[in-house]
């Protein structure tokens, strides 16, 4: 599984690169927002931090807006994907730009048939948002592991990025029922990496060691 990581924090991302296990990284204008400098500044340095996939949301709401801003998106780094939200004029949006090898991740994705709409009309990603699915009382990893189901029955190139993710249980979930990624906050990484028993067995071993140099 792929680790994406879903930030604009330039810090953050470099310090996830250099564990070596960053394969991407998602953004939003919430994200940007946090972040110093212009927005195109952001992108193209994060691109240039990271070699996969950065995706870049559109905010237009009509297709033909969606498609030149996608464009312009796609113009500031090779690795640049652009984020479209599921909806009508999106998937219009969508079926144009698939079609020019511009690669789209449809994101607010809730349902299985909104992400088998999104990989009819060509999308390369689709990005279920478990967390807030939970917050409705619905169990969001069921949804995108009917996802990854209905995809693979079909043979669909799509791929399935899990996300709103909230905790670590979260990432282990999507890994158990085959999602091809999942975008973490760097919080949650961090979570990831450490347990317990890893701490007090290094504490042990490092004071041990202090008696073996003693002798």
């Amino acid at each position: 599984m792929q680790i994406f990581l879903d930030t604009a924090n330039l810090e953050q991302i470099r310090e996830g690169v250099e564990w070596g296990i960053v394969d991407g990284v998602t953004t939003n204008p919430t994200l940007i927002s946090k972040e110093e400098g212009s927005f195109q500044e952001i992108i193209k340095e994060i691109c240039n931090v990271v070699s996969g996939p950065v995706s870049v949301e559109c905010v237009c709401t009509q297709s033909q807006d969606i498609i030149k801003e996608a464009r312009s998106h796609a113009k500031l780094a090779p690795n640049v994907v652009v984020k479209i939200p599921i909806c009508r004029e999106g998937l219009k949006a969508t079926s144009v730009l698939s079609k020019e090898n511009i690669k789209v991740n449809t994101t607010l994705v809730f349902s299985v048939n909104q992400a088998l709409l999104a990989a009819k009309a060509g999308t390369r990603f689709v990005s279920p948002f478990i967390g807030r699915l939970d917050d409705r009382g619905h169990e969001g990893l069921d949804i995108a592991d009917q996802i990854v189901t209905v995809l693979e029955n079909y043979e669909m190139e799509t791929e399935v990025i899990v996300a709103s993710i909230r905790h670590p249980l979260h990432v282990t979930e999507a890994a158990l029922i085959g999602a091809d990624i999942a975008t973490v906050p760097f919080s949650v990484l961090e979570k990831m990496l450490r347990h317990p028993l890893t701490d007090i067995g290094i504490d042990k071993f490092l004071k041990d060691w202090d008696k073996v140099k003693g002798r």
